[in-house]
């Protein structure tokens, strides 16, 4: 959007008052997109490459926290209250077992890193979600229902991709997926954006429900009475007013940031609007990755890496049907019947496809996987048959990009419920990351009063690369 003050009835170019007004208008033409790049930005640092090798990431984030006993740390030698309902299954790495609700992922474990001893030591969603996403303890920890804004304001992994590997294309990124994440209350989880970085290096966000029929971006669509050669038309007018505009703003009139053009860069892009096209994949692919929101979410994430986009972080969908005494893998009731019907199936269908698919095009090597959540489960079963909130100790699991297959880091105690060995906490995962992306954790950001941070403090876990 162009943002005019104290414009003249008639500029130098012949642009009238009412053309430019039309243009300030743009966004009525479905260019809300351009709102998401905007915002306070620093000069973007010289980053020399590290030694990893990925090229893009899929973060997937499971919403609520997944129980480490029934998916990737099953303890069959405990008490029932314990073990829950559900025993280990053989997987194809000699002596690796998970959780028998995941069938077709145990088919992959030679591809698999598993982490079983991540820790917070935070049992809110909101503070604890926010450590996971920007590798920094919330103030205080343990808060629940909290908001984004200082102190907690350090930015998400997808923002500092973003910042330090702006790309060269039309699609931005970073990239967030079907939805934001928030509480039963409304409150918006603090570390989804880019914080002291300014809006201008938010990881772009796309509302969506890719697994419904009539599935598509609502950014990506023009009204119906605009064709394209009206945009066009509207494009060359701006190019024209943005010659203006190089002489208008030195004198303050004018502040234009250049979001609207990669908007139209978007909107006129072929290769960006087929990236959004699931119809374009075979029927056997669509149903590979599972019809529910979460599986299509997943297929959009790959198609939107191979159109270039660097980091995809695909949320756990959140319909509005979700219980709100156990929402969506928040099982505090009835946890058992949760992970049957409505949980371990989904998941474990679009994570399976996404790494076999990955394999079979030649890209899991260049394309870093990750299943994170913001906390674990309790060990013990409580009276209603759930577990309750757990960052003492929980279980994440990794693919590609360099990551060491067949391998588990660190372990857990007796009950699944205290770091044994290999304890790995959010600033390790995060410079891990990184390293992975070829960025060096050390790398140094500017916070708003200028002063130089490490995007990272945490240790590359060399341990889990190839």
């Amino acid at each position: 959007m162009l943002h005019v003050t104290g414009l003249p009835s008639r500029l130098c170019d012949r642009l009238t008052r009412r053309e430019v007004l039309r243009i300030g208008g743009i966004g009525a033409l479905g260019l809300s997109l351009a709102d998401l790049t905007r915002g306070r930005t620093l000069a973007t640092p010289v980053v020399t490459p590290s030694s990893g090798r990925a090229k893009h990431c899929i973060v997937l984030f499971l919403l609520g926290g997944p129980p480490q006993h029934s998916t990737w740390d099953p303890k069959p030698d405990t008490p029932a209250e314990v073990r829950g309902e559900f025993g280990p299954i053989a997987t194809n790495v000699p002596g690796m077992q998970i959780c028998e609700l995941l069938p077709r992922s145990a088919q992959l474990a030679d591809r698999l890193c598993l982490l079983r001893a991540v820790h917070t030591g935070d049992n809110a969603h909101s503070s604890s979600g926010y450590y996971m996403f920007t590798g920094v303890p919330h103030q205080p920890m343990n808060a629940e229902n909290v908001n984004p804004g200082a102190p907690n304001d350090w930015p998400n992994f997808g923002s500092i991709v973003r910042k330090l590997r702006p790309g060269s294309n039309s699609m931005p990124s970073a990239v967030r997926l079907p939805h934001h994440v928030w509480n039963t209350d409304g409150s918006i989880w603090p570390g989804q954006d880019a914080g002291f970085l300014g809006r201008a290096n938010d990881p772009w966000l796309f509302r969506c429900h890719p697994g419904s029929p009539d599935f598509q971006i609502p950014e990506f669509s023009l009204p119906g009475e605009l064709p394209l050669e009206r945009l066009a038309q509207r494009r060359e007018l701006l190019t024209q007013f943005d010659a203006w505009r190089q002489e208008a703003d030195r004198g303050g009139l004018v502040q234009y940031d250049g979001a609207t053009q990669q908007a139209f860069d978007l909107l006129t892009s072929r290769a960006s609007r087929e990236a959004f096209r699931l119809d374009a994949e075979t029927e056997q692919v669509r149903d590979r990755y599972g019809r529910s929101q979460f599986g299509q979410s997943v297929l959009l994430a790959r198609r939107l890496v191979e159109a270039g986009v660097g980091l995809v972080q695909v949320n756990w969908f959140r319909s509005p049907d979700e219980p709100s005494d156990a929402p969506c893998w928040d099982s505090h009731v009835g946890e058992a019947k949760r992970l049957k019907t409505v949980l371990a199936e989904p998941f474990d269908m679009a994570f399976s496809a996404l790494v076999e698919d990955l394999t079979q095009r030649g890209l899991l090597d260049e394309t870093l996987v990750l299943v994170l959540s913001e906390f674990g489960r309790s060990p013990r079963i409580n009276a209603a048959g759930g577990r309750d909130h757990w960052g003492n100790v929980f279980s994440l699991a990794l693919a590609g990009g360099g990551i060491r297959g067949g391998h588990v880091h660190g372990s857990s105690d007796a009950l699944g419920g205290a770091p044994k060995s290999g304890r790995v906490m959010p600033p390790d995962l995060l410079a891990t990351l990184f390293h992975a992306l070829g960025i060096p954790p050390a790398t140094e950001i500017h916070d708003r009063v200028g002063r130089p941070l490490p995007i990272a403090r945490g240790e590359v876990l060399h341990e889990i690369l190839s």
